[in-house]
Protein backbone atom coordinates (compact mmCIF):
# COMPACT_ATOMS: atom_id res chain seq x y z
CA UNK A 1 0.00 0.00 0.00
CA UNK A 2 1.27 3.01 -0.78
CA UNK A 3 1.95 5.83 1.74
CA UNK A 4 -0.18 9.03 1.84
CA UNK A 5 2.61 11.15 1.16
CA UNK A 6 4.19 9.86 -1.59
CA UNK A 7 2.75 11.58 -4.89
CA UNK A 8 4.82 11.02 -6.88
CA UNK A 9 5.62 7.16 -7.14
CA UNK A 10 8.13 6.15 -10.12
CA UNK A 11 10.08 8.08 -12.62
CA UNK A 12 11.07 6.18 -15.59
CA UNK A 13 13.96 7.03 -17.50
CA UNK A 14 14.47 6.86 -21.20
CA UNK A 15 16.88 4.30 -23.36
CA UNK A 16 20.15 5.67 -23.82
CA UNK A 17 20.47 4.35 -27.79
CA UNK A 18 20.77 6.51 -30.54
CA UNK A 19 22.63 9.92 -32.07
CA UNK A 20 21.31 12.30 -30.06
CA UNK A 21 21.70 10.34 -26.69
CA UNK A 22 25.16 10.80 -26.19
CA UNK A 23 27.65 12.17 -24.09
CA UNK A 24 26.73 13.80 -20.96
CA UNK A 25 24.38 13.17 -18.99
CA UNK A 26 23.51 10.23 -21.06
CA UNK A 27 26.54 8.70 -20.40
CA UNK A 28 26.53 8.25 -17.08
CA UNK A 29 26.65 4.86 -15.29
CA UNK A 30 23.70 5.13 -13.26
CA UNK A 31 21.62 6.34 -16.21
CA UNK A 32 22.73 3.14 -18.88
CA UNK A 33 21.76 1.01 -15.84
CA UNK A 34 18.46 2.65 -14.22
CA UNK A 35 15.63 2.16 -16.41
CA UNK A 36 13.13 3.52 -13.51
CA UNK A 37 13.47 5.29 -10.06
CA UNK A 38 11.17 3.91 -7.30
CA UNK A 39 9.87 6.58 -4.61
CA UNK A 40 7.98 4.37 -2.05
CA UNK A 41 8.58 6.10 1.04
CA UNK A 42 8.03 9.78 2.29
CA UNK A 43 11.40 10.62 2.62
CA UNK A 44 13.89 8.81 -0.33
CA UNK A 45 17.64 9.64 -0.11
CA UNK A 46 19.85 9.32 -2.73
CA UNK A 47 23.64 8.54 -1.42
CA UNK A 48 27.00 7.97 -3.43
CA UNK A 49 30.46 9.27 -4.34
CA UNK A 50 31.16 12.76 -6.12
CA UNK A 51 30.53 11.97 -9.74
CA UNK A 52 27.52 9.27 -9.26
CA UNK A 53 25.09 11.28 -10.76
CA UNK A 54 22.73 11.97 -7.52
CA UNK A 55 22.77 15.86 -8.75
CA UNK A 56 22.22 15.20 -12.27
CA UNK A 57 19.50 12.64 -11.73
CA UNK A 58 17.86 15.26 -9.05
CA UNK A 59 18.15 18.14 -11.43
CA UNK A 60 16.28 15.80 -13.97
CA UNK A 61 13.28 15.15 -11.81
CA UNK A 62 13.01 18.91 -10.72
CA UNK A 63 13.05 19.92 -14.10
CA UNK A 64 10.77 17.04 -15.37
CA UNK A 65 7.93 17.57 -12.02
CA UNK A 66 8.20 21.48 -12.80
CA UNK A 67 8.18 22.34 -8.98
CA UNK A 68 9.16 25.55 -7.85
CA UNK A 69 12.49 26.60 -7.70
CA UNK A 70 14.12 28.44 -4.40
CA UNK A 71 17.63 29.70 -6.72
CA UNK A 72 17.97 32.77 -8.68
CA UNK A 73 16.48 31.93 -11.51
CA UNK A 74 13.44 29.66 -12.87
CA UNK A 75 14.42 25.96 -13.86
CA UNK A 76 13.52 26.30 -18.01
CA UNK A 77 15.80 29.57 -17.76
CA UNK A 78 18.50 28.32 -16.02
CA UNK A 79 21.06 28.02 -18.21
CA UNK A 80 23.23 26.17 -16.20
CA UNK A 81 19.97 23.19 -16.52
CA UNK A 82 19.68 23.70 -20.76
CA UNK A 83 22.22 20.17 -20.73
CA UNK A 84 19.71 18.73 -19.07
CA UNK A 85 16.33 19.57 -20.93
CA UNK A 86 16.42 16.93 -23.59
CA UNK A 87 16.95 14.08 -20.85
CA UNK A 88 14.36 14.86 -18.72
CA UNK A 89 12.10 16.19 -20.93
CA UNK A 90 12.13 12.31 -22.15
CA UNK A 91 11.28 10.89 -18.10
CA UNK A 92 8.13 9.51 -17.69
CA UNK A 93 6.60 10.09 -13.93
CA UNK A 94 3.64 8.17 -12.25
CA UNK A 95 1.91 10.41 -9.67
CA UNK A 96 -0.69 9.28 -7.22
CA UNK A 97 -2.04 12.72 -7.06
CA UNK A 98 -0.02 15.43 -9.53
CA UNK A 99 1.24 18.30 -7.94
CA UNK A 100 3.34 21.18 -8.75
CA UNK A 101 3.74 22.32 -4.86
CA UNK A 102 6.82 21.90 -3.24
CA UNK A 103 10.33 23.06 -3.68
CA UNK A 104 13.52 22.32 -5.46
CA UNK A 105 17.30 23.46 -3.86
CA UNK A 106 20.98 23.04 -4.50
CA UNK A 107 23.07 24.02 -1.91
CA UNK A 108 24.89 26.43 -4.58
CA UNK A 109 21.86 28.12 -5.85
CA UNK A 110 21.17 29.44 -2.36
CA UNK A 111 23.27 32.53 -2.43
CA UNK A 112 21.28 34.23 -5.50
CA UNK A 113 18.27 33.15 -3.60
CA UNK A 114 18.90 35.54 -1.07
CA UNK A 115 19.90 38.74 -2.96
CA UNK A 116 17.27 37.93 -5.13
CA UNK A 117 14.84 38.33 -2.05
CA UNK A 118 16.90 41.23 -0.50
CA UNK A 119 16.41 42.88 -3.93
CA UNK A 120 12.84 42.45 -3.99
CA UNK A 121 11.96 43.64 -0.24
CA UNK A 122 14.24 46.92 -0.94
CA UNK A 123 12.15 47.49 -4.67
CA UNK A 124 9.07 46.73 -2.32
CA UNK A 125 9.77 49.21 0.38
CA UNK A 126 10.76 51.45 -1.88
CA UNK A 127 7.24 51.78 -3.80
CA UNK A 128 5.85 51.48 -0.50
CA UNK A 129 7.41 54.93 0.27
CA UNK A 130 7.02 56.35 -3.20
CA UNK A 131 3.31 55.48 -3.22
CA UNK A 132 2.58 56.85 0.47
CA UNK A 133 4.48 60.46 -0.79
CA UNK A 134 2.05 60.54 -3.42
CA UNK A 135 -0.99 61.29 -0.85
CA UNK A 136 1.17 64.55 0.11
CA UNK A 137 -0.22 65.15 4.26
CA UNK A 138 -2.98 62.60 3.81
CA UNK A 139 -1.63 59.71 6.34
CA UNK A 140 -4.34 57.53 6.09
CA UNK A 141 -4.46 57.68 2.35
CA UNK A 142 -0.74 57.13 2.17
CA UNK A 143 -0.95 53.91 4.42
CA UNK A 144 -3.79 52.86 2.07
CA UNK A 145 -1.43 53.45 -0.90
CA UNK A 146 1.09 51.74 0.39
CA UNK A 147 -0.36 48.55 1.77
CA UNK A 148 -0.01 46.75 -1.27
CA UNK A 149 3.94 46.99 -1.28
CA UNK A 150 4.22 46.73 2.38
CA UNK A 151 1.82 43.88 2.65
CA UNK A 152 4.14 41.52 0.68
CA UNK A 153 7.60 42.88 2.24
CA UNK A 154 5.99 42.50 5.45
CA UNK A 155 4.54 38.78 5.07
CA UNK A 156 8.04 37.44 3.67
CA UNK A 157 10.42 38.77 6.62
CA UNK A 158 7.53 37.10 8.97
CA UNK A 159 7.76 33.90 7.11
CA UNK A 160 11.23 33.77 7.31
CA UNK A 161 11.75 35.53 10.88
CA UNK A 162 13.25 38.74 9.11
CA UNK A 163 16.25 39.17 6.88
CA UNK A 164 18.03 35.97 5.83
CA UNK A 165 21.21 38.19 4.57
CA UNK A 166 21.83 39.10 8.33
CA UNK A 167 22.53 35.86 10.01
CA UNK A 168 25.24 33.38 9.55
CA UNK A 169 25.08 31.07 6.45
CA UNK A 170 24.09 28.11 8.71
CA UNK A 171 21.48 30.27 10.35
CA UNK A 172 20.17 31.89 7.26
CA UNK A 173 19.77 28.23 5.84
CA UNK A 174 17.77 26.73 8.59
CA UNK A 175 15.55 29.69 8.78
CA UNK A 176 14.62 29.70 4.95
CA UNK A 177 14.05 26.30 5.34
CA UNK A 178 11.61 26.53 8.64
CA UNK A 179 9.68 29.13 6.37
CA UNK A 180 9.53 26.88 2.94
CA UNK A 181 9.10 23.15 4.36
CA UNK A 182 5.26 24.18 5.23
CA UNK A 183 3.07 21.69 3.77
CA UNK A 184 2.06 19.20 1.22
CA UNK A 185 4.07 18.66 -2.06
CA UNK A 186 6.96 17.45 -3.65
CA UNK A 187 11.00 18.96 -1.95
CA UNK A 188 13.92 18.15 -3.98
CA UNK A 189 16.80 19.13 -2.39
CA UNK A 190 20.36 18.51 -3.28
CA UNK A 191 23.06 18.72 -0.04
CA UNK A 192 20.95 20.46 1.97
CA UNK A 193 23.62 19.85 4.68
CA UNK A 194 26.01 22.12 2.96
CA UNK A 195 26.22 24.89 5.35
CA UNK A 196 24.84 23.31 8.72
CA UNK A 197 26.49 22.17 11.32
CA UNK A 198 25.64 18.87 12.95
CA UNK A 199 23.64 20.01 15.41
CA UNK A 200 21.65 22.21 12.79
CA UNK A 201 21.63 19.05 10.57
CA UNK A 202 19.61 17.25 13.35
CA UNK A 203 16.89 20.08 13.52
CA UNK A 204 16.48 19.82 9.78
CA UNK A 205 15.67 16.24 10.09
CA UNK A 206 13.20 17.41 12.60
CA UNK A 207 11.95 19.87 10.30
CA UNK A 208 11.71 17.11 7.40
CA UNK A 209 9.65 14.86 9.97
CA UNK A 210 7.06 18.08 10.45
CA UNK A 211 6.56 18.42 7.14
CA UNK A 212 6.38 14.58 6.63
CA UNK A 213 3.65 14.85 9.06
CA UNK A 214 1.24 17.42 6.85
CA UNK A 215 1.98 15.44 3.84
CA UNK A 216 5.44 16.20 2.25
CA UNK A 217 7.37 14.03 -0.25
CA UNK A 218 11.09 14.49 -0.04
CA UNK A 219 13.75 13.47 -2.22
CA UNK A 220 17.26 14.43 -1.01
CA UNK A 221 20.83 13.43 -2.30
CA UNK A 222 23.27 13.77 0.63
CA UNK A 223 26.64 13.02 2.33
CA UNK A 224 25.88 13.67 5.73
CA UNK A 225 24.82 10.60 7.74
CA UNK A 226 22.77 12.60 10.19
CA UNK A 227 20.11 13.17 6.84
CA UNK A 228 20.68 9.42 5.75
CA UNK A 229 20.10 8.09 9.12
CA UNK A 230 16.02 10.09 9.53
CA UNK A 231 13.49 7.59 10.00
CA UNK A 232 10.87 5.99 7.76
CA UNK A 233 13.92 6.86 4.78
CA UNK A 234 14.27 4.45 1.74
CA UNK A 235 17.96 4.85 0.98
CA UNK A 236 19.30 4.42 -2.48
CA UNK A 237 22.76 3.83 -3.33
CA UNK A 238 24.00 5.32 -6.96
CA UNK A 239 27.26 3.79 -8.00
CA UNK A 240 28.88 1.94 -11.43
CA UNK A 241 26.33 -0.75 -11.54
CA UNK A 242 23.65 1.94 -11.25
CA UNK A 243 20.80 2.50 -8.37
CA UNK A 244 20.13 0.13 -5.62
CA UNK A 245 18.58 0.42 -2.19
CA UNK A 246 20.87 -0.16 0.91
CA UNK A 247 21.14 0.07 4.47
CA UNK A 248 22.12 3.09 6.75
CA UNK A 249 25.34 0.75 7.88
CA UNK A 250 26.20 -0.93 4.51
CA UNK A 251 26.92 3.02 3.01
CA UNK A 252 30.66 3.57 2.59
CA UNK A 253 30.78 6.55 3.67
CA UNK A 254 29.31 5.83 7.03
CA UNK A 255 31.69 3.21 7.47
CA UNK A 256 34.34 5.63 6.73
CA UNK A 257 33.11 8.24 8.98
CA UNK A 258 32.41 5.69 11.61
CA UNK A 259 36.12 4.28 11.78
CA UNK A 260 38.00 8.18 11.63
CA UNK A 261 35.99 8.76 14.61
CA UNK A 262 37.25 5.69 16.37
CA UNK A 263 40.93 6.41 15.19
CA UNK A 264 41.42 9.43 13.32
CA UNK A 265 45.55 9.66 13.65
CA UNK A 266 45.41 6.62 11.90
CA UNK A 267 43.91 7.75 9.13
CA UNK A 268 45.36 11.16 9.35
CA UNK A 269 48.99 9.78 9.30
CA UNK A 270 48.86 8.63 6.20
CA UNK A 271 48.08 11.99 4.22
Amino acid sequence: MTDRNVVLTEARLPECSGPDREGFPWCLPVVRRTRALAFDAPVTVWVGENGSGKSTLLESLALAADVPAAGSADLRVDASLAHLHAFADAWRLRWTARTRRGLFLRAEDYFGFVQRLRSDQRDLRAAARAAAASAGDHEGEGRRRAGPYLGPAMATEARYGGDLDERSHGESFLAFFRGRLTGPGLYLLDEPEAALSPLRQLALVNLVLEAVGRGAQFVIATHAPILMAMPRAAIWCLDADGLHPTDFDAIEGVRTMRAFLADPASFLRHL
